[in-house]
């Protein structure tokens, strides 16, 4: 009756308060005024306290819905109130957990804490834990008492509060394991009992809370690496116990589909229970145990037998074969993408033991695979019909690590050993049935072409053949879509002379292909169109008439899904680059776009945009003919795409497109209309659009390239509108929020900079003349901004342009310079975890610093980050328990260790490899070649441009740089000083 009047009152009362709106969104909406997302009314400090009382006593409802909707209830209200507000609610839920007499109130109060303890924080934790987890313990190793999923409940607010330690421990360490270290023998005694029985079959309750104790581990060895060694042995055999006997279960379930993986299912509280799930948290495991040099070790001893059932769990699966059987589209994505699978975590795994384990691991893996494979010969030989899974099974493990393998620093017997491993399952499987065992066929194509380099010559010939003779027959789907994956990535490295009888046949079969093509697969076979475009360009002419409609049709058929009308576009222009192929294609796609382009309103989403893309894709390495015929097409209709419309993509496209118009037509384009002034002044009218900053930043996303343009290519009509164009720059700068487009902006003042060389001061005297709101003048603004985003540009030319401007800059010793005190270095927080509520009342805070001391420190800032990438895959040591043990300085956790560069005088070598990695490192786009190419920066070398200038101003202005270097970090001085020594 009690219950009954209580569960009254609450409900009269959310009548009174919600207005039919769902108790959770009311909370968020009308609980807190000034949280995001509050709408008056709030709800009256009376009114909180009447629910916050409501709500605990009915935690123990015995209908599982209701009791998840209160528990969901107080922990909404919790985010805001607790603790200040609400202290009774933590011992209110111990209460409720220690009853054993009331097991709906522990369900309850468990359900509490797990949702709350997102919001747990360095104050709460330390407070929770010693009266919290003997608790939960007690409840995990009373299974008499509590059945599995109240335990796995426990298990994951363990979980919850050991992952908040971790986060803690990076400042509370001795604190956080003196806390850990009396419990954790306990707790691991309890995994280990956990896990040392059998996996059962067709139980999803028992692989769940092993996948609670294995995720409890995870956090244990990740967050406590010092406290686990000793235990490592102790949960090492349970955990070995359960990996293995998991294999059983698995085989069973899901590979051979005999008995239930309960796939797709989820217990009360959301929380899948497949069985592949709890494999794959196990494989996770593992990861973390091999990332460990510490641990590592331990296990190398058994490295092998882990290979050897890692890659049994890689068999395809049955629920994937019928899957796959009747959608390629869903193979090739679960190809492509590396989905949430126990193929995709046994594949990580087995890179990890090439990284972590070395040569050894590359044999572990080559025996292993020698090993399954001679099983998958005896089961075939027994008749058995599922002997092809373990087949490809190990193909595809072996694929998934190639580049391992192929890269791998292995004395050559190993590699030897590999290649005829490979040579003997290929050349076994020519023979096999292609429509009964049309998977395995799939991956011996994508296998042989993966390990070209390692298998005979005319192994790859025969499956290459036999490639281009699957695509025009009646085969399986997947089988073909092996042979796309075998052709695009054999063709380009094929003897041509080879090929040339073939290629009309592989055009054809392809073609034929797109026509009942779609989605995954359409990706696949234009990406293995193009391959064949780029391999035979010199037949390419002949079918082109056939071809380039198909194509263009394709595109235009599918501009609303990005990833295939880039993928056509992408074969459009491999046929207009081969040989005399350019000007029909071009009088082919210009016809079709024109009446686009000048009718924009009157056409489906996306195609102007697409139509956009397509204009600058034919600019691309075009004679001046075909550019001038695309001008007298495009120019006009674009122009006025930019001006009127108000959609952000053909904006976007409209700029990147006048952009490369200006970087290849240049200053005769401004007379191919007949008026010179007229397209000048057109020109300049798209510049003042994309820079009003009233414009949503988006549309203005590539101002800064066409800005580029401009100013390099139209330098004479340009210099009068300097002023102007600087002004418009800052303004847009002002209103803009998109990172991107700011940094961009910035490339554009750095490249002033150097176009005002040898009189940089001037530069600076013009910007100081310029008002900027809220900012003494433009040059305070501009350098203020660009000192805080300059470790945020990305590509190389802008890269170079700006941080060699700044050299500039810092060589004129402006007083300006002087004058100015901008942001210098983040100013480290010892007061633990940040919460939200302590975000808003502290945020970040920073050093200031003088403008030339912060110009010096991020030219030493891009040394560090070149000198980084030299020593990428060297002897750098980021393992998560390394970090933890030492005594780092902040400034020295950003970089290297110092052993990391050159003690003595760097060599020429050294320094060279400094700018090859730093050119591979900046991925720059097609887009951007064309754009920064005609450029004569983007030829700078950086690091001897740094090299140079450093020497050159150290030596000429030895006072001011040792006053300027005082303000170095440690890292930062050891950078300069590094290259001074060459």
């Amino acid at each position: 009756m009690l219950r009954l009047i209580q569960i009254n009152k609450f409900v009269h009362l959310l009548k009174l308060l919600c207005n039919k709106l769902p108790f959770n969104q009311f909370i968020k909406k009308h609980w807190q005024e000034g949280e995001e997302g509050f709408e008056h009314p709030v709800v009256s400090s009376d009114e909180k306290v009447a629910i916050r009382g409501l709500l605990l006593p009915l935690l123990d409802d015995p209908h599982r819905k209701i009791c998840t909707a209160i528990g969901m209830a107080v922990a909404s209200i919790a985010h805001y109130d607790w603790p200040e507000d609400w202290s009774d609610l933590l011992p209110s839920l111990m209460k409720c957990i220690t009853d054993q007499t009331n097991m709906n109130a522990v369900h309850g109060a468990l359900r509490c804490f797990s949702l709350v303890s997102a919001d747990l924080d360095d104050n709460m934790v330390p407070k929770l834990v010693p009266v919290l987890f003997p608790c939960l313990h007690t409840i995990v190793s009373s299974p008499q008492i509590y059945e599995k999923p109240l335990r796995m409940k426990a298990l994951s607010i363990v979980y919850a509060c050991t992952s908040m330690l971790g986060a803690m421990s990076g400042v509370y360490k001795t604190e956080t394991s003196a806390m850990m270290s009396p419990m954790i023998q306990s707790w691991i005694n309890q995994f280990s009992s956990i896990l040392g029985h059998p996996v059962q079959s067709e139980d999803p309750d028992d692989w769940s809370i092993r996948m609670e104790v294995i995720k409890c581990l995870n956090q244990f060895l990740q967050n406590f690496p010092s406290l686990m060694e000793s235990q490592f042995g102790v949960f090492m055999g349970p955990l070995w116990q359960t990996f293995v006997s998991s294999l059983g279960v698995y085989t069973r379930s899901s590979i051979e589909g005999i008995e239930d993986p309960y796939d797709g299912r989820y217990d009360s509280d959301g929380a899948e229970q497949s069985l592949e799930s709890f494999i794959i948290q196990l494989f996770e495991f593992l990861l973390t145990i091999l990332g460990s040099p510490k641990f590592v070790k331990v296990v190398g001893n058994n490295v092998k037998e882990l290979v050897y059932y890692t890659i049994a769990f890689m068999q395809t699966t049955e629920q994937q074969v019928n899957a796959w059987s009747v959608d390629a589209n869903q193979y090739v994505a679960d190809e492509d993408d590396n989905t949430y699978s126990c193929r995709a975590s046994g594949a990580l795994l087995l890179e990890e033991v090439i990284s972590s384990c070395g040569t050894q691991g590359i044999h572990a893996i080559i025996d292993s695979a020698k090993t399954r494979f001679r099983e998958s010969q005896q089961e075939k030989a027994s008749g058995a019909s599922g002997w092809w899974r373990m087949r490809e099974a190990t193909l595809f493990a072996l694929a998934s690590v190639s580049e391992q393998l192929l890269e791998a620093e292995a004395p050559e017997i190993t590699k030897v050993s590999l290649g005829d491993t490979l040579e003997q399952i290929l050349s076994e499987d020519m023979s096999t049935g292609v429509n009964e065992y049309p998977f395995l066929y799939a991956r011996i194509f994508s296998s042989i072409a993966k390990f070209s380099s390692m298998v005979s010559q005319g192994l790859i010939e025969h499956f290459l053949y036999a490639a281009i003779k699957a695509l025009g027959m009646d085969m399986p789907p997947p089988v073909k879509v092996g042979a796309c994956r075998a052709l695009s990535q054999l063709l380009p490295d094929t003897n041509k002379e080879i090929l040339r009888p073939h290629f009309l046949d592989i055009f054809s079969s392809l073609t034929d292909l797109l026509k009942h093509a779609s989605d995954e697969t359409m990706h696949l076979v234009l990406e293995t169109l193009q391959e064949a475009v780029k391999a035979g360009p010199d037949l390419v002419v002949s079918i082109e008439p056939v071809l380039s409609p198909i194509i263009l049709n394709m595109w235009a058929s599918n501009v609303a899904d990005p990833f295939v009308s880039i993928d056509a576009l992408e074969v459009l222009e491999a046929i207009k680059n081969a040989p005399g192929c350019i000007h029909p294609v071009v009088s082919r796609v210009l016809p079709y776009i024109g009446p686009i382009l000048n009718n924009p309103q009157q056409q489906p989403e996306g195609l102007v945009a697409a139509s956009l893309d397509l204009v600058t894709m034919l600019l691309k390495s075009a004679p001046t003919d075909i550019v001038k015929a695309v001008y007298e097409v495009s120019f006009d209709p674009v122009v006025r795409i930019v001006l009127q419309s108000d959609d952000h993509s053909e904006m976007q496209n409209a700029t990147q497109c006048l952009a490369a118009l200006i970087s290849v037509g240049k200053e005769e384009l401004l007379a191919w209309g007949g008026d010179t002034a007229f397209a000048m002044r057109s020109l300049l009218d798209v510049a003042s659009r994309l820079l009003d900053p009233d414009l949503e930043s988006s549309g203005a996303l590539f101002v800064g390239s066409y800005i580029l343009q401009l100013i390099l290519h139209l330098p004479s009509q340009m210099a009068q509108h300097i002023r102007d164009l600087v002004a418009a720059l800052l303004r847009r700068m002002q209103s803009c929020k998109l990172s991107g487009l700011r940094s961009s902006l910035l490339v554009i003042f750095a490249r002033l900079v150097h176009m005002s060389a040898p009189h940089v001061e001037q530069f600076i005297e013009m910007l100081v003349s310029i008002p900027a709101e809220g900012h003494p003048n433009s040059f305070v603004y501009l350098m203020v901004e660009w000192t805080k985003l300059q470790g945020e540009i990305q590509g190389a030319y802008q890269i170079k342009v700006t941080t060699t401007a700044l050299a500039l800059l810092l060589s004129t010793k402006h007083t300006e310079l002087g004058k100015l005190n901008v942001q210098g270095y983040l100013i480290q927080s010892t007061a633990g975890i940040t919460t939200r509520s302590k975000a808003k009342t502290a945020p970040d805070q920073w050093t200031m610093m003088p403008l030339p001391a912060k110009i010096l420190a991020l030219l030493a800032d891009a040394l560090i980050e070149i000198q980084e990438q030299v020593l990428v895959g060297g002897d750098e040591d980021s393992d998560w328990e390394e970090v933890q043990e030492a005594d780092v300085e902040t400034d020295e956790a950003l970089i290297l260790s110092s052993s990391a560069i050159p003690r003595g005088r760097p060599s020429h070598d050294y320094l060279d490899a400094m700018a090859k990695a730093f050119d591979e490192d900046q991925d720059d786009s097609d887009d951007d070649d064309l754009l920064s190419g005609a450029d004569p920066l983007n030829e700078i070398n950086l690091v001897n441009y740094l090299v140079d200038f450093l020497k050159k101003f150290s030596h000429s202005e030895g006072a001011i740089f040792s006053h300027l270097s005082q303000s170095l970090t440690k890292s930062q001085h050891d950078a300069i000083q590094m290259v001074l020594k060459q």
